[in-house]
């Protein structure tokens, strides 16, 4: 036994030398027969021995047995995505922006922004044990037994280290050739690009297709760089390509923004030459300590850009307007097209925007219009050539009711959008249904467009409260509703009864009540009874919280239907409650910095940034970035500067770090 079990560590370390080699250096050591050879002799020794498989065991990446669903996993740091810049002058501001914000000199690391699904990868003692997808950028999907089939991939890295990267997942497009190439021949619907196949591959319940797709991965990032004492991203790249991981090798480091752009037109260029699909660059401030500096807004980091290459245009016909009506009643305009590709996807709708628009480039059914994708995401109408416009085409009339509910349209002073404004509109509720349902809302997997269109032609649901009474047995009278699924559904909703409250308060859908502004209402009235009570002045003192949204909120909880709904929710048990920290105001009245606007300067030693920001936010401070005449304090750690001189110039009082931790003390 022990020589069988010293032959299989030895075909171990001899493959998963080799895969190294062939699949992320693209070296290959040995032929692929003799690869192959060594992989059949490991396979039947695990198949007599089966005891002695290991997790690593590079056999293990062909896929196990289906999965019954995916489960959700909390990301170590939260996975947030990026702004977007389109042109030059987008850069020079984003570059304004850090110069104003960073006191010392920065440089810049680009990376080709690789096309394909962004995954969380976790090593603990160097092994695989976690695969995870982006999801809302918290909390992800457990992918690990469909990672684990990407060879390039390591199950086990070089050293016995634990730790949490980023990466992108996507499909090379030989592999998507050949994908493609095969759904033809069976008949089925081929997949739009590279992007949609590396995505609808990971999201398999079966390892095995996962497998067969020959997917890749490049890692562009370490979760816990401040755990293993690395100081820059640049360093965390090499360190992490000495670990073995599929690093890409078009990155640079720019010391400037115009050797930024130099980058930029270097890869607009070459891009159709990769063996993958890349669709912009990412550009990120080197230095941790600075990107902490920088720190983050709401939904994105300051520290950090994505540069989309310019749209692709093509020219199509435009077919039929299509109206559609929104969960807030606005009526918005579609075109339909001649079938054209945009930027590898087949486009047959495509945006309007609003009412001007059209009017303003007297948009007209049959008329050749000019398509791109904005951001290489979202089609719009972006002209009309009027010069090949048919002499039988006549100027488009505007829609005066509601196309599903045929209520008057109106159109409210100021605003571009028209709007319906029965509340008993059907595509409203059905949208505002789907918006609670959402992702960054309550969150209810399984509770998609058509699920949401079927409960409410059956009337099994009139609003978001009825949600929480439905049971296995209606959902399975729906069509194309298992019982698996239908149980899976209704344990979902129920789930979402302990959700926080700015998830509830956003999914309600109140005009001009983001998420943002729903965690800082949650946060500051505790619960629902406290926020429906509270008048217009007592909202407009939480700070960002300004008149618009302060009128929404009471117009909205004035409302008796509104009302009822709170109320069944209640009666459905839902929490309704804010499950955050909170900030004990009257404990902390006496505290030097509550209610101070504060701008941290300069390296702390006593604490990262990061952590000197969550504990003055814990006194009642509240943090900025930047130095202005609203700031009340300025705290000066080693090497201060702009912002320093700045604060001695309006006379605003500085502090020495000892002093902010002896005020956190107190």
């Amino acid at each position: 036994m022990e020589h069988v079990e010293a032959r299989m560590k030895e075909l171990h370390e001899l493959l998963h030398d080799y895969g190294h080699a062939y699949y992320v250096l693209d070296e290959p050591l040995v032929s692929d027969a003799i690869y192959d050879q060594y992989m059949r002799e490991l396979m039947e020794l695990e198949e007599q021995h089966p005891s002695l498989i290991l997790p690593d065991s590079p056999t293990q990446r062909v896929g196990g047995k289906p999965l019954e669903g995916f489960q959700k996993v909390r990301h170590r740091t939260p996975m947030l995505s990026l702004s977007n810049a389109f042109s030059e002058q987008d850069l020079r501001e984003f570059d304004r922006r850090i110069k104003e914000l960073v006191d010392s000199d920065y440089r810049y690391v680009c990376e080709l922004k690789i096309d394909g699904l962004a995954v969380s990868l976790l090593y603990e003692d160097g092994k695989l044990v976690r695969g995870a997808t982006r999801g809302d950028g918290t909390t992800g999907e457990d992918i690990t037994a469909n990672i684990r089939t990407i060879r390039a991939v390591p199950l086990r890295l070089k050293e016995s280290v634990t730790l949490e990267v980023r990466g992108e997942a996507y499909m090379p497009k030989a592999s998507f050739q050949a994908l493609n190439g095969l759904r033809q021949e069976q008949e089925l619907e081929l997949f739009a690009n590279p992007r949609n196949a590396a995505a609808g591959s990971l999201r398999q319940l079966d390892p095995k297709i996962a497998a067969s797709r020959q997917l890749s991965v490049f890692i562009y990032g370490l979760g816990n760089p401040e755990e293993l004492g690395i100081q820059s991203h640049s360093e965390a790249l090499d360190y992490l390509n000495k670990l073995g991981f599929s690093m890409n090798r078009e990155t640079k480091v720019c010391e400037t923004i115009e050797d930024v752009q130099a980058f930029i037109e270097e890869w607009t260029a070459k891009r159709n030459d990769l063996p993958y699909e890349i669709d912009g660059i990412v550009i990120k401030v080197d230095r941790y300590d600075q990107q902490e500096e920088l720190g983050f807004t709401a939904k994105s980091p300051r520290f950090a850009t994505a540069y989309k290459f310019p749209a692709e245009e093509v020219v199509t016909e435009l077919l039929d307007i299509e109206w559609t009506v929104g969960r807030t009643g606005v009526v918005t305009p579609t075109a339909i097209l001649q079938a054209v590709q945009v930027a590898g996807t087949t486009v047959r709708r495509a945006s309007l925007h609003n009412v001007d628009l059209i009017q303003q480039k007297d948009v007209r059914i049959g008329d050749k219009v000019i398509v791109r994708k904005a951001g290489d995401i979202i089609p719009e109408v972006v002209a009309v050539l009027e010069n090949e416009r048919k002499e039988s085409a006549v100027p488009y009339e505007m829609p005066t009711n509601c196309p599903v509910c045929e209520s008057e349209l109106v159109r409210i002073e100021e605003e571009v959008a028209l709007r319906c404004v029965n509340p008993a509109c059907p595509a409203q509720i059905t949208e505002g249904i789907r918006h609670f349902a959402s992702r960054n809302a309550m969150n209810i997997d399984g509770l998609g467009e058509k699920v949401v269109e079927q409960l409410f032609q059956n009337q099994l649901i009139h609003d978001v409260a009825d949600l929480y009474s439905l049971t296995v047995e209606q959902l399975i009278e729906l069509e194309r509703m298992g019982t698996k699924s239908a149980e899976n559904l209704v344990r979902a909703i129920a789930v979402t009864k302990e959700n926080s409250l700015e998830k509830v308060l956003f999914g309600l859908g109140i005009r001009h009540i983001g998420e943002k502004a729903a965690r800082l209402l949650a946060e500051e009235f505790g619960d629902i009874d406290q926020l429906m009570l509270a008048t217009r002045e007592q909202l407009t003192a939480v700070h960002e919280i300004g008149d618009k949204m302060a009128d929404s909120l009471v117009t909205y909880f004035e409302q008796p239907e509104s009302q009822q709904l709170v109320t069944k929710l209640k009666d459905a048990g839902l929490v309704l409650q804010y499950l955050g920290r909170r900030i004990d105001k009257e404990a902390l009245a006496d505290n030097p910095l509550f209610g101070k606007t504060v701008v941290l300067t300069g390296k702390l030693e006593q604490m990262g940034r990061n952590e000197a920001k969550e504990k003055l936010l814990e006194k009642g401070a509240k943090v900025a970035g930047s130095v202005s005449k609203k700031t009340d304090l300025v705290i000066a750690g080693e090497d201060a500067g702009s912002k320093l001189e700045k604060a001695t110039e309006l006379g605003i009082e500085v502090w020495t770090e000892q002093q902010m931790m002896d005020a956190l003390a107190n």
